[in-house]
């Protein structure tokens, strides 16, 4: 009778020690997750916020990232598309290992080209013949192993009638403008101080004749 009930004791310790055991796997499996965190770094993507762009002219998207790891071949970057009041994205592009693959069935198919280069950090395309159906939000998305937590950049681009645009961007006129003024300004005030220090000297030797005659006085 003594052996079965420590036989039976015996059962009862193991179940307790699978019981502790379980706690100290969940801390592990917590610890695994944290220190994956920690390793896993974000892509960080940097695009213009809206670009305007002319009918019928080339266009391109710009796009570069930042990644604390080194490029390799398992890196890649994929475009999609929304177009102007469309709840759903549409995948066009995609580049990998040196090579492209254009989507199907797009709006833009055969006028999408890659002019980036991974190597420098540069995910940029361009899109030929740019028409008013284009009008949407662009997103570039690029992954870089480990580094593939990564927010998406989104450029806002509005094609616009053809000769619409101003030659010059209103960002360099308006710094131009500044400058133009603030030059003038100067000038102006140098003048000024030329004028009152030759009145101030005029005064200053007033009474002496020699002096006067070679002021004009």
């Amino acid at each position: 009778m003594r052996a079965p009930r420590g036989g039976g004791g015996g059962w009862k310790m193991a179940a307790g020690g699978g019981s502790a055991g379980r706690p100290c796997a969940a801390w592990l499996l917590i610890i695994a997750a944290a220190l994956t965190a920690v390793l896993v770094s974000a892509v960080e993507v940097n695009t213009p916020e809206e670009m305007f762009v002319e009918n019928g002219t080339d266009a391109k998207l710009p796009c570069t990232f930042t990644s604390v790891e080194v490029i390799s071949s398992a890196a890649s970057v994929s475009w999609s598309f929304q177009p102007e009041g469309a709840a759903t994205r549409i995948s066009f592009f995609y580049y990998s290992n040196g090579k492209s693959y254009p989507g199907k069935d797009i709006p833009f198919k055969d006028r999408i080209t890659w002019a980036g280069d991974l190597n420098k950090k540069d995910a940029s395309i361009t899109i030929s013949n740019m028409q008013f159906r284009d009008n949407g939000t662009y997103i570039c998305d690029v992954k870089n192993p480990p580094d593939i937590v990564v927010k998406p950049g989104e450029i806002r681009v509005r094609v616009v009638e053809k000769d619409s645009l101003p030659a010059f961007p209103i960002a360099t006129v308006a710094g131009i403008a500044i400058g133009t003024v603030t030059g003038l300004s100067s000038l102006i005030s140098i003048v000024v101080c030329l004028v009152i220090r030759k009145n101030n000297s005029k005064k200053r030797y007033s009474g002496d004749p020699d002096i006067d005659a070679r002021l004009g006085m």
